[in-house]
């Protein structure tokens, strides 16, 4: 069996700083001024040692070092290295990696990063291979990615041993980085990419929310704004559900990134982790999130300033989880999900909350790790 791997080192530097994205050398130097910690490897790490199960009978082919030979090591692999790469790797990189998995003849490639990386592999190989994405970046659009990386591995597993079989060509989206920053929201369609399809190990792609359900979310911030407490900090998260709150209050907000409130006032916008911490520390505070389109993760997708390390500061019984009826009913019975990158943490914040959906309306809805998704 074959299985080839690219990382994209730098994939999801620049959401716990609040870039929002690390496309383009200029992105990735603020990211790391910011102090920025790659974080794509480890994630690779998860999916892998999942494999370790058919070591004597599988070739990892991979590129050298950070795009993929040091993750393959550290998963307890001996991978066969192709090609070569500079310090600073490239998007070009990524697309002569998966040209050359192509030429070796893989049996299934796993690429580790967000929509960026999505797309270059589609440039490079479009429905040649199949593939199958690590979700590591902070863009994750496309319906290309694994749940989880645990859950990237198992799907994989699965498929190599043919315990899985049917493969489907899945969308490639992203949008543009400099009006997400702004807070428009555009997603295009780049292309497909085949991948092996099971729904408990992939979600459904995000989707931007419909004003159909506005009305819903009015309600939801009229409630939110009755129980909210004095002398509170609330980050509110990305999302028009949780945002509707700054409207009610004619803040000025960050439609995709996380503000503070403090007794009805603005006393924080567009925050990037380092500022939540400075913000939170030594007052007691709350989270407002909502679930991420038709994928349902309140946490890991698209709000990573909100870290392990501010959740953990936090504490699980000050997260609060808003969510339209008509978002809950999209999930079709699937749990919300959670990840954070930190195993232990998700583990801990699974459980049932309380959701508010509407004005004095509240349903319980099951939360788990995503890495827990399987068949």
């Amino acid at each position: 069996m074959r299985l080839g791997l690219i990382v994209n080192p730098i994939a999801g530097m620049g959401g716990r700083v609040g870039l929002k994205g690390t496309d383009g050398p200029e992105m990735l130097k603020k990211a790391i001024e910011l102090g920025a910690k790659p974080w794509a490897e480890d994630r690779a790490v998860d999916a892998l040692k999942v494999l370790l199960p058919i070591r004597d009978s599988l070739t990892i082919y991979t590129y050298p070092h950070k795009m993929g030979e040091n993750a393959a090591k550290r998963a307890g692999f001996n991978p066969e290295v192709l090609g070569s790469v500079g310090e600073e790797t490239t998007a070009e990189d990524t697309v002569r990696a998966a040209e050359d998995m192509r030429r070796v003849g893989v049996d299934i490639l796993l690429f580790v990063g967000g929509d960026g990386t999505a797309r270059d592999v589609c440039r490079a190989i479009g429905t040649s291979l199949v593939t199958l994405g690590i979700p590591a970046g902070v863009k994750v659009y496309s319906s290309v990615f694994s749940a989880s990386p645990k859950a990237g591995g198992e799907l994989a597993l699965k498929f190599l041993r043919g315990e899985v079989s049917e493969v489907i060509e899945a969308e490639v989206l992203d949008i543009d980085e400099d009006s997400f920053r702004e807070g428009r929201l555009s997603v295009k369609l780049y292309g497909y990419l085949k991948i092996p399809y099971d729904s408990n190990y992939i979600p459904g792609g995000k989707v931007p929310s419909s004003h159909s359900e506005s009305y819903d979310r009015e309600a939801i911030a009229a409630e939110l704004l009755e129980v909210m407490e004095r002398d509170v900090i609330y980050l509110i998260g990305p999302g028009s559900t949780t945002k509707e709150v700054m409207k009610a209050l004619s803040l000025d907000f960050s439609p995709l990134g996380v503000d503070a409130i403090l007794n009805g006032e603005l006393i924080g916008k567009d925050l990037n982790e380092r500022q939540i911490i400075e913000l939170i520390s030594g007052r007691k505070a709350k989270v407002v999130v909502t679930p991420i389109g038709g994928q349902g993760y309140v946490f890991g997708r698209g709000n990573q300033q909100i870290s392990p390390e501010v959740l953990r500061r936090v504490g699980k019984g000050n997260i609060i989880i808003v969510a339209t009826r008509g978002k809950l009913e999209s999930l079709r019975g699937r749990p919300l999900l959670v990840d954070t990158g930190d195993e232990a943490l998700d583990v801990e914040l699974s459980g049932y909350y309380k959701v508010i959906t509407g004005y004095r309306e509240y349903t319980v809805y099951k939360v788990v790790p995503a890495s827990t998704l399987e068949s």
